[in-house]
């Protein structure tokens, strides 16, 4: 933005009557403003500076809403998840009320199963539900995610689809569906088990389908503690103590994964999510205060030098082509949704847009069909893309209209 110019008036000063009587009074100067210096703009950075170092094994830092990964490091390397299991677990359990198979008002039985590998007499976490105990099924969720709970894990296993062994067939196939190459489960709570794996960018990528996916069922994440028989159990996320932006997502702890946590926080409306695994510092306390201190600083480093932008309105064409043997000879192409962008700071001017169609579009041509795509490039690079859809409908056009096209269509060939 260009500086504002501060243009001086002169003063007009009216001038006495030659016919007064009485003498007038001459005006007092104006006092006028002591010139200040003009402040110099701050200087912009040449290069933008790297992330954080972390001392995770694994980490990364991914944008929500485009799903860009920011910065990583070893994030496809497959590692034992710990109880950031259980993030897969909230979306299956979460996915099954939505299709209204479960309910939240659901008795869900504290089996002796659940109790014995995870409950009060185990090393783990737990949630304090006591043997062959009913519980409403949103408390048991809300201990298993708050407190981190194994007892409320395999209940919620055993109620969703019969056995611990059924659920997690389910995880797994959810696992697949969203992409997570780098991850297979073998139970339901994350304590160690051979062949249970999974990556940071899958962890990142896991969190990501809860936020946009199931906005309630992630909202648990940020309750900050869980009481149930009169007994009040804090959330081992500390971060939602240190930050305010930050509403989830979870810890996670054993001896063959080391020192895990995912952590999401918002701000401006921008969401970024970040994932560090595998932290083992000489003493548990520096471990518990590195995984939270490494996370936070790939936030701060991710909101400082990055913004996010919705471009292109869907109701707006973003190019008009000619369509042939259609009852009109011109469709408006736009984006079904706002094609979302994350770009350094500052860089939204040097956005490029290209849009590649087909040569000849034939008619008829229903409302929403897919037409080509438009790409957003920086600095030569593809930083985001869509399909281009239809914004109209285009009848097929009569006998003659067609057999004139169509002479149209052999005479401009090459």
């Amino acid at each position: 933005m260009r500086p504002a110019v501060l243009i001086a008036l002169p003063l007009l000063l009216a001038t006495a009557s030659l016919f007064a009587q009485t003498p007038v009074p001459v005006p007092q100067p104006v006092p006028q403003p002591v010139p200040q210096p003009v402040p110099q703009p701050v200087p912009v950075p040449l290069a933008m500076p790297p992330a954080p170092a972390s001392s995770a094994a694994a980490w990364i830092l991914m944008d929500a809403a485009s799903g860009r990964i920011l910065a990583s490091h070893n994030d496809d390397v497959p590692r034992s998840p710990a109880s950031l299991t259980k993030v897969m677990t909230s979306y299956v359990v979460a996915t099954e009320l939505a299709a209204g198979r479960i309910r939240l008002d659901d008795a869900v039985l504290i089996s002796e199963r659940a109790w014995r590998e995870g409950g009060a007499g185990t090393a783990g976490s737990f949630s304090g539900f006591e043997v062959n105990s009913r519980a409403p099924l949103e408390a048991v969720m809300t201990g298993m995610v708050v407190q981190s709970g194994n007892d409320a894990s395999i209940a919620l296993a055993e109620h969703v689809a019969g056995s611990e062994e059924a659920f997690v067939h389910l995880m797994n196939q959810h696992a697949e569906r969203l992409g997570l190459r780098q991850t297979r489960f073998v139970n339901s709570h994350g304590l160690d088990a051979e062949g249970q794996v999974m990556s940071a960018r899958d962890m990142a990528t896991l969190v990501r389908a809860l936020v946009n996916h199931f906005p309630a069922a992630y909202a648990l994440h940020s309750r900050k503690e869980f009481t149930w028989n009169g007994i009040t159990q804090h959330n081992r996320n500390g971060l939602l103590w240190r930050d305010a932006s930050v509403d989830g997502v979870k810890t996670g702890f054993t001896r063959t994964a080391g020192f895990n946590l995912a952590a999401s926080a918002e701000r401006n409306g921008m969401r970024l999510i970040s994932v560090v695994m595998g932290i083992d510092a000489p003493t548990r306390a520096e471990s518990f205060r590195l995984r939270e201190t490494d996370n936070l600083a790939l936030l701060n480093w991710g909101f400082r030098f990055f913004e996010s932008h919705a471009l292109f309105d869907p109701a707006t064409a973003l190019a008009t082509q000619r369509v042939f043997k259609g009852e009109t000879d011109a469709l408006p192409l736009g984006v079904a949704r706002p094609l979302l962008v994350t770009l350094p700071r500052g860089r939204y001017g040097d956005l490029r847009p290209q849009i590649d169609v087909p040569r000849h579009l034939i008619a008829p041509i229903a409302r929403g069909q897919a037409i080509g795509t438009v790409r957003v490039m920086l600095d030569g690079e593809l930083v985001a893309s869509a399909p281009l859809v239809a914004l109209a409908a285009v009848p097929e056009a009569g006998f003659v209209g067609r057999m004139i096209d169509e002479f149209r269509l052999w005479w401009n060939a090459e």
